[in-house]
């Protein structure tokens, strides 16, 4: 009997078994294989359309999130992503540039160096990814950082391999908060160019800097047309009405035409290191004093951008405005070389640049969190920044608590400043650090070279432009 009853248990297992194992047949192959099918079959997630691409499937994609994350239940918003799919064996990369998603195919830097693929989102707030009626309070770092760990989630199943998060300027200081607030996420960032202002209302870094940057030559060119064209304000400001009614810009968010001009040529100089080299100093005038109007306005044009104070200009970057009011805090200078009678308002505060009816209030400790965090708990993270780039006047800095990262400085470089631009040593640290953040063996480490080559639409290495004095 007793023999009987273990030939009957074991029978039962061994069916059961089978049933489990045909069970989990019949579920793989349910499983959708293509990798669009995947990514749609992921709840919440729907197409707006794929780009064909050689060697890659480009997807632009809506991933619905909860507006407040403390709140799930209290109503959703549609975010873009992109997905530039490799090969669901390849890392991913986890990129945004803190403002709008670009929809063109592109590869950041760090997903050339690890050949894999690249996921890139939309941030919060900026136009489609805006909520509707949008409720500004619920724009802050730690919401976006929860954006970011959504998304993760939902595709981690899918690109099981290593993640980096990276981004430049804006796109950099949202990937160093991603880390804080969810450190387990990332398996390495690679932050460009992010400005970190600890103290809104110490900003001295910023004029040592424009009192040294480049050569004393060119240093007195851009400030002699900056003078001139508060001196010539009257005939330019002229020009600025005719160009304004032209194009059909308005003033209501900055207040008037005057406070808009005095802004654009306020950002001359800052504009012209953000995103030029020392051997553009060329393109600017010689001698102001002689130049014609005509010439100071095409200068301070190029540079600054006459539209960019305008309320059509103003529109796409309210939520950047929002935040370097609420949380990021924004530059100011000093204008040594200009008579205080030439200037009637300074740099202003980006309350003037947010339409009035948009609540702010400022949170001085948001900054001082992140940057005590960087010093203490850093791990697995790379910053680099330009040598000729106002914004890295306040940097991230590491302390003694940060493991196995570091911060490099591309000599010559502007806003635009990435690791190929570092000295050989630092380059190949780097380049080494990436590929072990991400799993490559220990010979792909130690040749430190991209694993995936050039690609000349891919790889466009243009700096990220925002217009007017904007990381």
């Amino acid at each position: 009997m007793r023999k009987a009853l273990r030939w009957l248990l074991a029978l039962t297992v061994f069916i059961g078994t089978l049933s489990t194992a045909a069970g989990a047949a019949t579920a793989a192959e349910s499983e959708p294989t293509d990798i669009k099918d995947r990514l749609l079959s992921i709840p919440g997630m729907s197409l707006i359309q794929e780009k064909p691409y050689p060697g890659y499937r480009y997807f632009v994609l809506n991933y619905t999130q909860p507006v407040d994350h403390r709140h799930p239940d209290r109503g959703t918003f549609q975010q873009r992503i992109t997905v530039l799919h490799k090969d669901t064996s390849r890392p991913t990369v986890f990129y945004t540039s803190g403002y709008n998603v670009s929809t063109t195919p592109s590869r950041r830097e760090p997903t050339q160096i690890v050949d894999g693929n690249q996921v890139s989102l939309e941030y919060r707030f900026f136009t489609p990814s805006r909520p509707a009626p949008a409720d500004w309070s619920k724009l802050d770092i730690w919401q976006a950082a929860s954006d970011q760990h959504r998304v993760y989630e939902a595709l981690k199943p899918v690109y099981s391999a290593n993640w980096l998060a990276t981004g430049g300027s804006k796109g950099g200081m949202t990937a160093t908060y991603y880390e804080r607030f969810y450190p387990r996420d990332m398996d390495g960032v690679v932050a460009y160019v992010a400005p970190n202002d600890v103290v809104n209302k110490e900003d001295s870094a910023y004029d040592r800097f424009f009192e040294r940057v480049g050569t004393e030559e060119c240093r007195d060119r851009l400030n002699a047309v900056q003078r001139e064209a508060l001196v010539r304000r009257e005939p330019l400001e002229k020009k600025y009405a005719a160009y304004a009614a032209e194009n059909g810009y308005t003033f209501t968010t900055v207040g008037s035409l005057d406070k808009a001009y005095e802004a654009v040529v306020l950002d001359y100089v800052w504009g012209f290191w953000q995103y030029s080299l020392l051997k553009d100093c060329d393109t600017v005038p010689a001698d102001a004093a002689t130049a014609t109007d005509e010439e100071i306005w095409n200068s301070v044009d190029t540079i600054s951008g006459f539209s960019a104070y305008t309320d059509q200009g103003l529109e796409t970057y309210t939520p950047y405005y929002y935040q370097a009011g609420t949380q990021l805090g924004a530059p100011t200078i000093h204008f040594p070389h200009i008579e205080r009678k030439l200037i009637r308002y300074g740099y202003q505060p980006p309350r003037n640049f947010v339409p009035r009816s948009v609540p702010m209030r400022f949170q001085p400790d948001a900054m001082r969190d992140v940057d005590t965090w960087v010093r203490h708990h850093a791990d697995h993270m790379l910053f680099v920044y330009g040598q000729n780039d106002p914004w890295g006047s306040e940097r991230f800095r590491l302390g003694a608590g940060a493991r196995d990262s570091y911060v490099f400085t591309a000599p010559g470089a502007n806003h635009g400043a990435n690791v190929a631009g570092l000295v050989p040593e630092q380059k190949l640290l780097a380049t080494a650090r990436i590929l072990k953040w991400v799993g490559a063996s220990p010979s792909t480490v130690a040749q430190a070279k991209p694993l995936a080559g050039h690609d000349a639409k891919l790889d466009a290495r243009d700096t990220e432009r925002e217009p007017a004095l904007r990381p």
